[in-house]
């Protein structure tokens, strides 16, 4: 079993900012191919899945881990 820590907010907060901006570097790659558009949105459900999850393992939250906003990028 893992050992699981809280953390205060500020360093959450710091540890979501850190997510953010790597998960973001990480989507980067897709502007080279005209997909850039699609950052933002995919960016934003990663790091609420990510979240969901650290939730779910910490006990706070047994909903399911899951996208909320599903979009295909066909509909406009």
């Amino acid at each position: 079993m893992s050992n699981i820590h809280w953390l205060p907010d500020y360093k959450y907060k710091k540890a979501e900012g850190q997510l953010r901006l790597q998960v973001g570097e990480i989507l980067s790659v897709f502007d080279m191919y005209g997909q850039g558009a699609y950052i933002v949105g995919a960016l934003e459900e990663i790091i609420e899945v990510a979240i969901d999850f650290s939730k779910r393992v910490r006990g706070e939250d047994d909903q399911p881990i899951r996208v909320k906003n599903k979009r295909n990028p066909r509909d406009k």
